[in-house]
């Protein structure tokens, strides 16, 4: 059976969303819905009306963020002006979005943005979230962000994984780029997943999918590679770093990728860590990164300037 006619979906909107923003889930319920993240700013209008057409004259009731990246809150602030739909996000992040701490948030160190939006309420580890019939516990799910929380309706087998587990990896562990443990945090979420009776995830990027044992053992190589050369995953979270600016702006004078990297953060101290043997500077390391993105088929060069593709 594929995961799209799996009955665990049965009744739920699945919106999988191109990169830049993270999947939607749309919970149904007469009494309001429920709607799990609203990716990224650049679609936060997309979003809106792909929500309001699977409501069909439902209100919206309540928004979920499983956590605070800019591709999976973006469209916040849009939803919430136009359907007036609360939004609860994890309770570690309530502080940071009260005061609007870009750092805090981790919009200003990675380069990223996202429109202000306000919190009505907030998730906690062992929390029951109800609607449209299920009740999704609250899981934390520190690793790819220490804040962040998976969701999982045990009724149905269902996990709605964010970015902690995909059918091919898991998200970029920003932590480690910040010089802080996280690798670890990783194995600890995908050893509670495997113990959870899943039978379907809804991942934060790419298709639903059932095998998750499969999925449990690539995700596990591929942490077992970054644990044994922390460098591999600096440079692939470089580049991710890179990459996701570019789906933003789409284009960009090389001149100008160069004093973006300069300018972010958490760019500069990857470098510090891991790219000064390559490079001497972050702007100089941001080229050479992009010359293997284009190399690799994920950007394109034309003349001065560097593209997404």
């Amino acid at each position: 059976m594929s995961s799209a006619g799996h009955p665990a979906l049965a009744g739920l909107g699945v919106f999988e969303r191109g990169w830049l923003s993270s999947n939607n889930v749309l919970v149904p319920d007469e009494s309001g819905a429920t709607l799990i993240d609203t990716s990224h700013l650049n679609h936060a209008e997309q979003t809106l009306a792909l929500v309001r057409h699977a409501l069909a004259g439902q209100p919206l009731a309540r928004i979920v963020n499983t956590h605070l990246h800019s591709d999976h809150c973006g469209g916040n602030a849009t939803l919430q002006r136009a359907l007036s739909a609360a939004v609860f996000a994890p309770e570690a992040s309530a502080d940071a979005v009260r005061e609007w701490s870009t750092d805090g948030l981790t919009f200003a160190p990675t380069g990223q943005r996202c429109e202000r939006f306000t919190l009505q309420g907030t998730t906690r580890a062992g929390d029951v979230i109800e609607a449209g019939g299920r009740r999704f516990e609250v899981f934390e799910a520190p690793g790819h962000d220490p804040q962040s929380t998976i969701l999982f309706d045990a009724a149905h087998g269902l996990l709605i994984s964010a970015d902690a587990l995909w059918e091919n990896g898991f998200g970029v562990v920003f932590p480690e780029l910040e010089g802080e443990p996280g690798f670890d945090d990783v194995g600890a979420v995908l050893d509670l997943i495997e113990r959870l009776p899943v039978q379907v995830v809804v991942p934060g990027h790419g298709a639903p999918f059932t095998d998750v044992g499969a999925a449990l053992a690539r995700a596990r190589a591929r942490l077992g590679a970054f644990v044994a050369e922390p460098r591999r995953h600096a440079r692939h979270g470089a580049k991710v770093l890179m990459k996701y600016h570019l789906m933003e702006v789409r284009e960009q004078p090389v001149a100008v990728l160069r004093d973006w990297a300069a300018a972010t953060p958490l760019f500069c101290s990857v470098w510090q860590a891991h790219g000064r043997t390559e490079a001497d500077s972050a702007g100089e390391w941001a080229e050479h990164l992009a010359g293997e993105l284009v190399a690799g088929g994920a950007l394109r060069r034309d003349g001065p300037r560097v593209l997404d593709v």
